[in-house]
């Protein structure tokens, strides 16, 4: 399948990087949740269909699942097709490879290497530390971050970036002017769009770039009908995200609007998001990510969603 759309790679802040709007999140590549493990083949499958569909932005992290190992997989076969590494990017992250978390110099170029290793690659454009409780190890004398510039200078890190729910962090980290880039997750979608209040505006006034993740919300603005997604989760998600979502499913269905197109597509049209990272486990989704990415939705369906539901 080939779409006429071209996914048009733009700058990620000021890094110098450019990124294509969609990119691959390996956090689910093969997992099958009826044996609740991941298949290397099936993950390793979706990476090389996500590169055959053009997109070129990868972002993977140790320590939650096997996904820079699949991947790993997946590079060597792409570049034995014939594949370039300098037409990648590939992000990765820190601090959660092992348990405690390690935000010390010599725990971040540990995992820093690891990740080398496990991708096949000899440098990461993008290094994001992961999920830290408090940014003082991070900035602390001989911490991650101090480790990450050294590794820039080697050429073994590109750009240094932030991985993290807090937008206090965020923020602290955004205007020391040592972060050039802040995933942000679960927190600019259409059913929580607080990162454009602060963090969004923030990020573009320090050319910062801006990765945005989980879009779907678990599945909730996947496509199907959300009370059946819910049900899967046995009660553990938020019900008043599950009202909002039936309330946007009901208002999709009426209008013949794809639920999976309108939230991938908020995030994308939003100008101060450089690249919206989508989490497939199989080829068939990154078929239905991308299809959906494609559709065209009339603008005053757009107008109509932001009167209804303010987002």
């Amino acid at each position: 399948m080939t779409y006429q759309r071209e996914l048009t790679r733009h700058q990620l802040g000021r890094t110098g990087i450019a990124v294509t709007p969609i990119g691959l999140g390996g956090a689910w590549l093969g997992y099958q949740p009826e044996k609740k493990r991941h298949d290397w083949e099936i993950g390793a499958a979706t990476v090389l269909r996500a590169l055959e569909l053009g997109i070129r932005l990868i972002d993977t992290s140790p320590g939650y699942g096997e996904s820079e190992q699949i991947i790993g997989v997946a590079l060597s076969e792409w570049f034995h097709r014939g594949g370039r590494r300098a037409d990648l990017i590939l992000s990765s992250k820190t601090g959660t490879r092992s348990r405690p978390k390690d935000y010390t110099a010599t725990g971040t170029r540990h995992s820093v290497e690891h990740s080398l290793k496990s991708l096949g690659v000899d440098y990461l454009d993008v290094m994001l530390v992961h999920d830290p409780e408090t940014i003082d190890p991070v900035l602390a004398s001989g911490g991650a971050l101090s480790e990450l510039q050294h590794m820039k200078s080697e050429g073994l890190v590109h750009a240094i970036g932030l991985g993290v729910r807090s937008h206090d962090l965020h923020r602290t980290c955004i205007e020391s002017g040592h972060f050039e880039v802040s995933l942000t997750y679960g927190d600019f979608n259409l059913l929580n769009q607080s990162a454009g209040h602060d963090l969004l505006p923030l990020a573009a006034q320090y050319h910062v770039g801006i990765f945005n993740a989980m879009v779907v919300e678990y599945g909730l603005l996947g496509g199907q009908d959300p009370r059946l997604v819910a049900a899967k989760w046995n009660g553990r998600m938020d019900p008043q995200k599950v009202q909002k979502a039936v309330a946007l499913w009901d208002w999709a269905q009426a209008n013949k609007v794809n639920m999976l197109s309108a939230a991938i597509q908020f995030s994308t049209r939003d100008e101060r998001v450089d690249a919206t990272l989508v989490g497939a486990a199989s080829p068939d989704e990154i078929e239905e990510d991308m299809a959906a990415y494609q559709q065209t939705i009339a603008e005053p369906l757009w107008m109509e969603l932001h009167q209804r539901f303010n987002v």
